[in-house]
């Protein structure tokens, strides 16, 4: 099963990341498929957070089947890519058993 998801790249507390498409059972900053954007979580000056992505490629994973992880599902929603779903906003705690 192929996942889009994010790998990890940047120094202790400034972190940045690439937005692939790899094989589910590979690691998260193991090989990859295809490299689909970019996403840099630290807000500038201005408070923006850049993400950048192509669009083709990443349509194209999707339709031949491919999965995005919850924090992938939620920048392709804010990009209109896929529906933007409440559930994509807040992940509840789970309760603990007694």
């Amino acid at each position: 099963m192929v996942r889009l998801r994010l790998q990890r790249f940047g120094k202790k507390n400034w972190p940045f990341y690439r937005l692939v498409a790899a094989d589910a059972r590979s690691p998260r900053d193991g090989k990859c498929l295809e490299y689909l954007g970019t996403y840099n979580p630290l807000p500038t000056k201005h408070g923006e957070k850049f993400v950048t992505l192509n669009y083709d490629r990443i349509k194209y994973w999707l339709v031949v089947g491919a999965q995005p992880t919850d924090r992938v599902a939620k920048l392709l929603g804010g990009a209109n890519i896929l529906p933007f779903k409440p559930e994509y906003r807040f992940k509840e705690p789970k309760e603990k058993k007694e």
